[in-house]
């Protein structure tokens, strides 16, 4: 796992800082709009490995009334511009929730692009933070896309390949500028690099405790039915509100919500890497794994799909390049904390690498894990994982505009996962 180097080929800015003067305003109307939507791409596109999120995707993510967040909470966006063009943005989110569950005058970030521009970032943070400010609070933790259900984390390690899917990936700058404007660290998140044995089957420790799981007479593993998709969905929904509750940052999710994100995955799900475990009939545990599309993604990049003119080459590369994909992410995996001394966890996780190696997949990833999430990390590396990523969560105190605050105490529960609608896995028995 490589640490962030001070500059390194293809993380350079494609808008290098400039004496142009600096402008940081409010997001105000169609063209503001189109540039904040527009500007991960056109900020990296000279990165090797950063796969740009679609402009559609990123517009419905700030629309008002496509994403469900804005249903329960509420957000400032701002936009950097030197002279006419623009170098960086930032959101600043507010979501009761959050403040309920875990800082009453806490507010979030996220949405952070920016060139390789101190003075730039320096008011982006400015910015969102006396947003916050303006709104009684005292803290902001992030980047996050609106919670912890989207994309998460700036990456600190392991710049040396490209994302999985529904993970961030930013250049190498962007931690010196984060400490640079007063950001301390909050929370680091990991992902280990899992192989995929021959024949899927996991290390013998591992399988033998799955055995004695799947062996308990009431227990009955299977796998998502395509005949009744939406009440396998909606058990996973369930499952997921009580196993992540109490989580770091975590807050439930709206039905709207979960909708939403599903709606986003359902593309990508395959029904053999979507496994539940059934007590009694009734399901009690899920993990969910995903094909690692961005490797078919890439196979498009010179043809972004969404823009009409490449739009039928993109999708030809892409379907014949989805054939050849050989890596999973495992995003989600949750038990019921009544049932989470069982070792389901195993048991799923084991029936879901054997359907990945029979689907083609050398090697898995388990992300994005809480470093202190003890059990969540123990799978991982019982399954032979290599910690091989780290992505990091910043928070800054609002009080005096700079200093850092304490980090807030550790969560009790945490599991391997990653974020739903952008999303993370599991371990006995909760998230992240």
């Amino acid at each position: 796992m490589n640490a962030a180097p001070a500059r390194s080929v293809g993380t350079a800015s494609a808008f290098p800082a400039t004496s142009a003067p600096l402008t940081v305003r409010p997001v105000r109307g169609r063209a503001d709009t189109a540039a904040f939507a527009a500007l991960p791409r056109a900020l990296h596109r000279g990165d090797p490995y950063r796969l740009p999120p679609a402009r559609g995707d990123q517009r419905a993510l700030i629309d008002r009334r496509r994403n469900p967040f804005f249903e329960v909470g509420t957000a400032g966006l701002f936009l950097a511009r030197r002279g006419r063009r623009a170098v960086g943005r930032i959101a600043a989110a507010v979501d009761p929730r959050y403040q309920a569950l875990h800082d009453a005058r806490g507010g979030l970030f996220g949405l952070f692009e920016c060139a390789d521009d101190p003075e730039a970032a320096s008011a982006l943070f400015d910015a969102a933070a006396g947003w916050l400010r303006e709104r009684g609070l005292e803290t902001m933790l992030g980047p996050l896309g609106f919670s912890v259900h989207d994309e998460c984390g700036v990456l600190v390690e392991g710049f040396d390949g490209p994302p999985t899917v529904m993970m961030p990936y930013n250049p190498a700058y962007y931690p010196a500028l984060y400490a640079a404007c007063g950001l301390t660290k909050a929370k680091d998140l990991l992902s280990w690099r899992v192989p995929v044995p021959p024949g899927g089957e996991p290390p013998e420790a591992v399988a033998r405790a799955a055995r004695w799981a799947a062996n308990a007479p009431d227990v009955r593993l299977r796998h998502l039915d395509p005949c009744r998709r939406e009440a396998d969905l909606a058990a996973v929904r369930d499952i997921y509100t009580d196993a992540w509750s109490g989580n770091y940052a975590s807050v439930p999710m709206t039905g709207r919500e979960f909708s939403h994100a599903m709606d986003r995955l359902r593309p990508l799900v395959r029904p053999e890497l979507v496994w539940f475990a059934e007590v009694g009939g009734e399901p009690v545990a899920f993990t969910f794994w995903l094909p690692d599309a961005n490797q078919a993604l890439r196979a498009a990049r010179d043809t972004p799909l969404g823009q009409s003119p490449g739009r039928p080459l993109g999708w030809l590369r892409t379907a014949r390049a989805a054939r050849r994909i050989d890596r999973a992410r495992v995003i989600l995996t949750g038990v019921r904390a009544a049932h989470r001394a069982r070792g389901l966890t195993a048991a799923l996780l084991a029936e879901a690498q054997r359907s990945a190696f029979r689907l083609g997949c050398t090697e898995s990833e388990f992300s994005w894990l809480l470093e202190d999430n003890r059990d969540a990390n123990r799978y991982a590396q019982a399954f032979g994982g290599v910690l091989h990523r780290r992505h990091r969560l910043y928070r800054r105190d609002l009080a005096d505009g700079r200093g850092p605050r304490p980090a807030a105490a550790a969560s009790p529960t945490a599991l391997p996962t990653a974020v739903l609608a952008p999303a993370a896995p599991h371990v006995p028995g909760a998230r992240r």
